[in-house]
């Protein structure tokens, strides 16, 4: 039998999630009970779109739908409050990164996840891309000796925060919306959490242009308990005229070896007169047909979001949560990646070495 999965925030992602149960749909995986957001544009495309009636509040949704799980594509600062009374519910939970803004959050998650027996995921994708699977698996049998230290990098075009985002950035940061995922990807990889960390940032741009009072860039340099140092540097504020929306790469260097992935120009790349330059990330999501001519998405972009329904499935055929237990983003991980953010700000925002 299907699972039943409905979708809170149907903004710029939370369509993603819309897509990706509809073709699981397709396959017999999942059922999409319905999706909520504050604003009704979104409600009056989405609903003939994809055939499911859209809510202007998520409490109402969960009490109307026969629902067994739900993802959370809201702004960073809602998750907490969304999560908390789905999981009272009785909801499993799927939460986009980062779990929230502060450990005392992810702790409240986690605790009234564990309190009502429901399985608290984090959608942090990078792990299911097939290059990284490819490092982790690599480093995890020892190809690169012991772990030294590294450098991860993502950056955003300008028009993520000015365009796509301009209501929540205030409330967000370079360090959430990016500098989340390599981190958990870099804990993932080396198997060993933070332990200090000293960072600084800078605001000129957004502030001095846009009046948007947030961080444009972040550098941070994170000592890991293992030993290992990585420095993580993120912004979202490189011109519209860069070839991807994107710029992200990084580079692991261990006792009898490195390994390197540039995840922005993964060698396809396009040339058109009203486009110019760009660089395409097919790994992440691609659009294809199949045989019978319907529309299929694949990518690590949708695998990571699929993967929270079959982890469903499986507790709903039976299946318990420690026998998941290690095989997917967990809410411990989301709050020890929320514990080296928070501290990367801290240490923004007093200059000091910040002890995790």
């Amino acid at each position: 039998m299907p699972v039943k999965i409905a979708v809170i925030g149907a903004g710029k992602f939370g369509e993603v999630h819309l897509k990706t149960f509809k073709q699981l749909e397709m396959l017999g995986v999942a059922e999409l009970k319905g999706f909520s957001t504050v604003k009704q544009a979104e409600i009056d495309l989405y609903e003939p779109m994809y055939g499911v009636k859209g809510y202007l509040d998520y409490k109402e949704m969960l009490k109307k739908e026969d629902i067994d799980g739900v993802t959370v594509v809201t702004p960073d600062f809602l998750h907490r409050e969304i999560a908390v009374y789905a999981a009272n519910q009785g909801k499993h939970i799927l939460c986009e990164k980062p779990l929230d803004v502060t450990v005392e959050g992810c702790t409240e998650m986690i605790e009234t996840a564990k309190r009502n027996n429901v399985m608290l995921q984090v959608d942090f994708h990078k792990r299911y891309d097939p290059d990284h699977l490819a490092v982790e698996a690599g480093v995890r049998a020892g190809k690169i000796g012991q772990v030294l230290y590294g450098h991860c990098y993502m950056e955003d075009r300008i028009e993520v925060p000015v365009d796509w985002f301009p209501h929540w950035a205030p409330h967000g940061s370079p360090v959430w919306f990016l500098g989340s995922h390599f981190v958990d990807l870099v804990r993932w990889i080396i198997k060993s959490d933070g332990d200090t960390v000293y960072a600084t940032g800078s605001k000129k741009k957004l502030l001095g242009e846009f009046g948007i009072d947030m961080y444009d860039s972040a550098s941070a340099k994170v000592v890991f308990k293992n030993g290992a140092t990585f420095a993580f540097d993120v912004s979202w504020i490189i011109p519209r005229k860069f070839e991807a929306i994107v710029n992200q790469g990084m580079r692991i260097v261990g006792t009898d070896g490195l390994w390197e992935v540039d995840s922005q120009d993964r060698g396809d790349r396009s040339c058109f007169q009203d486009d110019g330059m760009r660089t395409w990330n097919n790994n992440f999501m691609r659009e294809e047909k199949d045989k019978y001519g319907r529309t299929i998405y694949r990518g690590y972009g949708v695998e990571s979001i699929a993967d929270f329904a079959y982890n469903v499935e499986f507790l709903k055929n039976g299946g318990t949560l420690e026998e998941l237990a290690g095989k997917y983003p967990s809410g411990e991980d989301g709050r020890e990646v929320t514990r080296i953010c928070a501290g990367i700000h801290k240490s923004m925002e007093t200059g000091e070495i910040v002890k995790l």
